[in-house]
């Protein structure tokens, strides 16, 4: 149950096996249904998820009611509603099972304490910021001017995976296009 967070976190760093026991007694294993709410939009994020299987994904709703993606996690990743977790304020977003889960959760103060406690923990929590803000700088960069065909091309250069994991709903509203346009460029490739 906790091979993959070990294999991610001493990916990271050198940490003891005694080390590695007590930051897994904070993580606790859950199972979740596919489209299950893990974070509401208007409640405060308090735990974070690693991905053993399965995927979610952090999206808005606009005014009409148009979800708009910004983030997809995998196998082997971290996922919350950073800035809620961070700050305690409202999420002001969804966290979203997009398949059926196996995660390991772990509270906000127990995370925490893992980071004061732990320097692998710390260079863990740092290189997951880090990570995420590549992740959206290079989003951003990519998306800029690009038009429907450069966006699609960007996302199977960078994340080959990701068209064979969502629905092209939710990789339209991750790419800021409509799904019939990425149906038609799709047929393109």
């Amino acid at each position: 149950m906790y091979s993959l967070l070990k294999k991610y976190i001493t990916d990271q760093s050198t940490i003891s096996e005694a080390d590695l026991k007590l930051i897994f007694s904070c993580f606790k294993p859950i199972e979740t249904k596919r489209n299950e709410i893990l974070i509401d939009f208007d409640t405060i994020c308090n735990y974070y998820y690693f991905i053993n299987k399965g995927s979610l994904r952090l999206y808005t709703l606009n005014t009409d009611g148009t979800e708009n993606s910004r983030y997809f996690a995998f196998e082997g990743m971290f996922c919350t509603a950073l800035p809620s977790f961070i700050d305690q304020k409202t999420a002001a977003e969804y966290l979203q099972t997009i398949e059926k889960c196996e995660l390991l959760v772990i509270s906000r103060t127990d995370f925490y304490k893992l980071v004061d406690q732990f320097p692998a923990f710390d260079t863990l929590y740092k290189r997951i910021l880090e990570l995420g803000f590549i992740n959206a700088q290079q989003r951003i960069y990519s998306f800029q001017g690009n038009n429907a065909l450069e966006k699609l091309k960007w996302i199977i250069k960078n994340q080959p995976h990701f068209l064979l994991r969502v629905s092209n709903k939710m990789a339209a509203s991750y790419l800021g296009i409509s799904p019939s346009t990425l149906s038609r460029i799709k047929s393109q490739l």
